[in-house]
């Protein structure tokens, strides 16, 4: 042997002795809210491990469709249960797809990945609401350790010869080692705590794999048991346990309420009962089923509009890929489900997604599906419906400037804040909006802010609540992408109250617009002045129709960015077009009123700036020069 080669296999010889290895720092706090706030819900470990074996299992297949060597001799692929009462172990093998080393460490000693500081973030301190924050973040196989003071993992990866043991007692750090594997897959061993013999039943296994893992698709295995002298004991002879067909080929007659509900849990991985699903089965041109869930909480990578979608496609009942983002849109990234269709070829590759007719009329109907789906909800369903908005509405915000053919009903079902409850939680509709609005009026008023205060508060709002106009207050950022492609409902013209110069039309009468043209005539100097004094700070200065309390506001033109939108793109690092506010100043307001009367050039050079950084900071903008305006305040003042 040369000296090279004997040091590699030095090195691969240390690489692979037993190591012990931390988990992430936060892992041990996520055992112990494990153990503690799921206790009572033990069932859903065997659930939770089921689900992974099935989740390898169609990884395998969809890897074996380009390289079928994968299967070797086994291509019956399964998930085997077994028990030992002396041992007082629980195990639950697959033969999918396996894992490496490196796939151990990565999702095995990590949380959700880039999810840890999300979810720890997210932890209250209160047991059953953190409980419901498991689900969202992956984390199944840490469930393990709610029975279990001891689990080993046992993998080999298709198409691999290293086989990898992986084994941990929760405690904060976990082994690794080569291990002696003659099969590809995975097998967990769960060392049960003292008090747990239930899992050491064949009677109650069973019973826990039909409740909750009834649907998998593929044959769950136990060995047959019989009773002798007594006690129940084991035979050599093979039983399926769950019905092993793939539920959503089922009629709907044959599917139960708590399947249904099942089903979504091992898609999704999620703790939680959907809010809502539908079930279809198209046939004709295209043909396909689907099953497509609307989920009861958000996941913590939810805006992350990079992230994988949660569609599962099916082509005759055969796995072919995980998060075909072609089969549903970004702004309906939330749906989770399953399509199978039979217009598509079995090797299917994301190249003949992107650019099948098939496809795009199966995407075309699911669409249709979610959308009808959600409209019913918020027909009949409204306290549903405030909660599925609360978790997704602003991504369904996005859809309007994606979906052309779908934007009237996407419209239909967004919901916003107004001045009319004044409060910051969004239940109003465009149709609820319409059937309020005074005989007279003729546009849907909105205006935009960073924060819900600073449009509640805003004054451009003056004028409206005197009159008693209801005005959309809108603080989410996704507004303004909103309504740069939404600018009209059912014929209503959307119209800001901050751009533009404000025309009330018929909402003011013939006495109001002769008062307002009057004071624009006796006002004409003073504008020149402010204009002159403010200079390349703004585009224009005029006499304000909207403002009854405040001294003054900017406006945009009306063809220009908003204020709002222009941070925006700052913030996000893009360059937004220059565009120089509109100045309106109210001439009634006393500050106005002493900067008519002010004949020193100084103090009504600083007046002026004041009245503009403060109509700036109404608006939620900032300043340039922050410690200028101070100076000028404290020289105003003192």
């Amino acid at each position: 042997m040369s000296s090279e080669t004997a040091q590699k296999e030095t090195h691969k010889k240390e690489t692979h002795e037993k190591q012990s290895m931390a988990f992430q720092a936060e892992v041990k706090q996520l055992l112990q809210l494990m153990i503690h706030s799921l206790y009572s819900n033990k069932e859903i470990v065997l659930r939770e491990l089921i689900s992974n074996a099935s989740d390898a299992a169609d990884k395998l297949r969809f890897e074996a469709l380009a390289d079928s060597a994968l299967y070797g001799n086994d291509s019956e692929l399964k998930i085997r249960i077994a028990f030992d009462k002396e041992a007082r172990t629980l195990t639950i093998a697959d033969n999918g797809i396996g894992m490496s080393r490196d796939e151990v460490i990565a999702n095995i000693g990590t949380i959700a990945k880039s999810g840890t500081k999300e979810f720890f973030n997210a932890l209250t301190g209160d047991q059953a609401k953190d409980a419901n924050l498991i689900g969202q973040f992956g984390v199944g196989f840490y469930s393990a350790f709610i029975i279990a003071d001891k689990v080993t993992l046992t993998t080999r990866r298709a198409g691999a010869t290293e086989s990898i043991r992986w084994e941990s007692t929760g405690e904060g750090d976990y082994s690794l080692e080569d291990a002696d594997k003659a099969d590809r897959g995975t097998e967990v061993v769960l060392h049960l705590r003292e008090g747990e013999d239930e899992f050491l039943s064949d009677w109650k296994l069973k019973t826990i794999i039909r409740k909750y893992s009834d649907h998998i698709m593929l044959p769950i295995v136990m060995k047959k048991s019989e009773w002798k002298d007594g006690a129940e004991v084991a035979t050599d002879e093979d039983e399926t346990v769950n019905k092993a067909s793939a539920l959503w080929a089922r009629s709907k007659n044959d599917i139960t309420e708590e399947e249904y509900q099942e089903f979504y849990k091992h898609v999704s991985h999620d703790f939680e009962n959907p809010l809502a699903y539908t079930h279809s089965r198209v046939e004709g041109k295209q043909e396909y089923i689907s099953l497509l869930y609307i989920p009861s909480k958000a996941p913590f990578d939810l805006y992350d509009r990079e992230r994988n979608h949660g569609i599962k496609l099916y082509v005759k009942r055969v796995f072919i890929m995980e998060d075909a983002e072609k089969l549903m849109p970004q702004y309906l990234r939330f749906v989770r489900g399953v399509i199978d269709t039979s217009d598509l070829p079995l090797n299917v590759s994301r190249e003949i997604l992107q650019s099948s007719r098939d496809v795009e009329a199966i995407k075309a109907g699911s669409v249709k599906k979610v959308l009808g789906l959600l409209e019913d909800m918020a027909d009949n369903k409204p306290e549903d419906y405030a909660k599925f908005y609360k978790e997704f509405g602003r991504v369904l915000k996005e859809g309007p400037g994606e979906d052309f053919a779908n934007k009237e009903k996407i419209a239909g079902l967004l919901r916003f804040a107004s001045t009319k409850a004044d409060t910051d939680v969004q239940d109003v509709s465009f149709k609820d909006y319409i059937s309020r609005m005074q005989p007279e009026q003729d546009v849907i008023y909105y205006i935009t802010a960073d924060s819900f205060a600073a449009a509640q508060h805003s004054p451009h709002l003056e004028i409206f609540r005197k009159k008693g106009l209801e005005v959309l207050l809108m603080s989410d950022r996704v507004d303004e992408w909103l309504l740069g492609s939404l600018t009209e409902f059912e014929g209503k013209k959307l119209q800001s109250i901050a751009k533009g110069d404000l025309d009330l039309g018929k909402l003011e009468s013939d006495t109001e617009k002769e008062i307002q043209k009057k004071i624009e005539e006796e006002a004409k100097t003073l504008v020149e002045k402010i204009k002159q004094t403010l200079g390349e700070q703004v585009k224009d200065v005029r006499v304000t129709h909207r403002l009854t309390d405040s001294p003054a506001c900017l406006v945009s033109d009306e063809h220009d960015l908003s204020g709002n939108l222009a941070r925006i793109l700052k913030a996000a690092g893009q360059k937004a077009p220059e565009a120089k506010p509109i100045l309106e100043i109210n001439p009634t307001h006393k500050l106005v009123k002493r900067l008519e009367t002010e004949a020193a050039d100084n103090v009504f050079s600083d007046l002026t700036h004041v009245l503009f950084d403060q109509a700036l900071l109404a608006e939620g903008g900032t300043l340039e020069d922050p410690a200028s305006f101070v100076k000028r305040m404290n020289s105003l003042i003192s």
